[in-house]
């Protein structure tokens, strides 16, 4: 999948494609459906498959306070879609100044002129263009007008529609089980192993701490079972910690992972720290609790790894 990040990186004359266009945070089903149709609607007019989108996300431009935090970060949304066999996504850097666009200077500029579109898959509710005033009445309009079909993606027949702010919801209250039906696999965060208190070496459970800046939003307080990815492919079982260690008065929040099955020789072989790694949440298994002293909490760590271990398989 060849990636663009800005309209210069686009080859000259490129195209024709089908295109659709969204931030996809998460990259949830409702996501995935769509760009299926972008496929299929490629795959018949011999024409490329491309989705378009922007980073950052336009709400952290236009109001930073009140902006959703992102389920994924960019590089993690791009590995999802490659996956999903796009030919090419053009990611546009999100500026006011490029906000100020009509949607006709938009569809013109982007959709026509940069990517040859042939046809544009969207949703009812699509909406571009300075303050979102295109929709998808103007689409319609732009494409007659312009030269590309409009293909609409009926998202009826689901109990709940998909969408990221179900994920952030089922992620506050640390249902990563509903989170993942919505997103149609685990969430998962990444970032790099940093060192921490090492109190888990030396209550007998080493854990790799992501650091602080780890991109995905961290679910809520508690004990989950998932699994832990390193830079070498290796995906392990593991238990997953997430709060602020109240038994030894932590304040910050941490996500750390505990590897199941881990390879106890030679320690170089199974050094994580600094790795960039991934971990997904599978199931939460318990609430965050304050233990008195640290023989009972190592003692509820060992029913939390076999209860990982048991869920996992």
């Amino acid at each position: 999948m060849q990636i663009w990040n800005s309209l210069d990186q686009v080859p000259p004359e490129f195209g024709p494609c089908v295109v659709t266009l969204g931030n996809f945070d998460g990259l949830h089903l409702g996501h995935q459906e769509v760009l299926g149709h972008v496929r299929t609607e490629a795959l018949a007019r011999n024409a490329l498959a491309v989705a378009l989108t922007f980073d950052p996300h336009p709400a952290l431009v236009h109001r930073p306070d009140s902006a959703p935090e992102q389920i994924m970060g960019l590089s993690d949304k791009l590995a999802a879609m490659a996956e999903l066999g796009l030919d090419g996504v053009l990611v546009v850097p999100y500026t006011l100044e490029f906000a100020q666009q009509t949607g006709e200077e938009f569809v013109r500029n982007v959709f026509v002129e940069t990517l040859g579109a042939c046809a544009v898959v969207v949703g009812h509710d699509v909406r571009f263009g300075k303050d979102n005033s295109g929709d998808l009445a103007t689409m319609v309009r732009l494409g007659a007008q312009l030269g590309f079909d409009v293909v609409v993606v009926d998202d009826e027949g689901h109990d709940r529609r998909w969408s990221s702010t179900w994920v952030r919801e089922a992620l506050a209250g640390g249902d990563v089980e509903t989170a993942a039906q919505v997103l149609g696999r685990w969430h998962r965060m990444s970032g790099k192993v940093v060192h921490g208190a090492a109190r888990g070496r030396d209550l007998g459970f080493p854990t790799a701490n992501l650091s602080p800046d780890a991109c995905g939003i961290i679910p809520a307080d508690g004990i989950y079972a998932g699994w832990l990815t390193d830079e070498h492919d290796h995906r392990w079982p593991a238990a997953i910690s997430v709060g602020s260690n109240p038994t030894f008065e932590g304040v910050s929040r941490q996500v750390e992972a505990f590897v199941i099955g881990r390879p106890e020789e030679p320690v170089e072989a199974f050094d994580l720290y600094g790795q960039h790694v991934m971990v997904e949440f599978a199931k939460r298994l318990r609430g965050m609790v304050a233990y008195t002293g640290a023989a009972a909490l190592i003692e509820q760590m060992h029913r939390d790894v076999a209860d990982s271990r048991a869920f996992l398989g």
